[in-house]
């Protein structure tokens, strides 16, 4: 007898079979690969752009850390670094702690989430980026602060839309597992709540394969059913750390990104291996290891290069 989820991973690969067979053409452009670097600590921007090149990445998801309008990347700057190493922005990992709480209860705190997000677009756009990602409720707060905070958040982001088509900028929802964050855990949530926002300014999914175990029946089939939804992947092995280092079935994940066709243009899978545990926030703040650092980049691309290569040879 087969477990269902070996059925459902014998679905996807005959979907793509059936791609290969039909549209090889469709498989002949590889996914593209970025990091989203706020889990790197307080290094300069110089030293992360470094080790993404010496790996062979075009993309940086950048931390979105415009906190208060004197704190935060400097455009120029930020432009003039990524050139010298040929690295473009894919988006901007937007950060929602309790600080900036779109739920919250307490107004001037939502008020800190849209100025944050005022600010945030207006840097996405002039450095390039396609995408702003945002959590509907406080990362590290699983505790809900009661039971409207839901329709909250929905209400100080739907104010905020505008600005994202005004910036071109694809707002992306990302939904956190129930042990970090008290509201939108899984894709079919975010998808509930992207529909009550009502806007085309937020109209897809950031999902992130580690949340997804704990929250999804089947990270492929859920992949797939999410479709053009899904903006960007964030990834990393099933221990959050090193791909390679864990138990993620790799293969079936990329099999299901090729199925939807996210090997295109302004698709992106981004690497976020930030360790075991909870709150992951306070690794933004921490000392940089850089040889550990090194090596967590060159291992996961490398790993995760091979087993594309691996797939598409099937």
């Amino acid at each position: 007898m087969q477990q269902h989820f070996e059925a459902k991973n014998e679905a996807i690969r005959e979907q793509f079979q059936a791609l290969k067979t039909k549209s090889p053409e469709r498989l002949k452009t590889r996914l593209n690969l970025s990091w989203s670097n706020w889990g790197f600590g307080l290094e300069t921007l110089g030293d992360s752009a470094t080790r993404l090149q010496r790996a062979g990445l075009k993309f940086i998801e950048l931390h979105g850390n415009h906190y208060g309008p004197d704190i935060g990347y400097n455009v120029d700057e930020t432009l003039r670094i990524l050139g010298d190493y040929g690295i473009a922005v894919s988006g901007v990992c937007g950060m929602f702690s309790a600080d900036n709480d779109m739920s919250c209860n307490r107004p001037m705190v939502r008020q800190a989430a849209i100025d944050y997000l005022r600010r945030e677009l207006a840097f996405t756009q002039a450095v390039g980026g396609t995408y702003l990602l945002v959590v509907p409720g406080a990362v590290g707060r699983p505790k809900a602060y009661d039971d409207v905070e839901h329709e909250r958040s929905v209400l100080t982001l739907q104010q905020c839309a505008p600005w994202f088509t005004q910036h071109q900028v694809q707002g992306a929802v990302e939904p956190i597992r129930a042990a970090e964050v008290s509201l939108v855990h899984s894709f079919s949530d975010a998808k509930r709540y992207i529909r009550e926002v009502n806007h085309a300014g937020i109209a897809h999914i950031n999902g992130d394969v580690y949340h997804m175990q704990s929250e999804e029946s089947h990270i492929g089939a859920a992949l797939i059913d999410a479709s053009e939804m899904l903006l960007n992947l964030h990834f990393a092995d099933s221990n959050r750390s090193a791909l390679g280092e864990g138990s993620i079935d790799v293969a079936t994940i990329i099999r299901a990104l090729y199925v939807i066709g996210h090997n295109r243009a302004g698709r992106y899978v981004s690497f976020e291996p930030l360790g075991p545990g909870g709150d992951p926030y306070p690794a933004m703040y921490g000392r940089p290891d850089k040889p550990k650092l090194d090596a967590l980049v060159m291992n996961s691309i490398q790993y995760f290069r091979e087993c594309e290569e691996m797939v598409l040879a099937e």
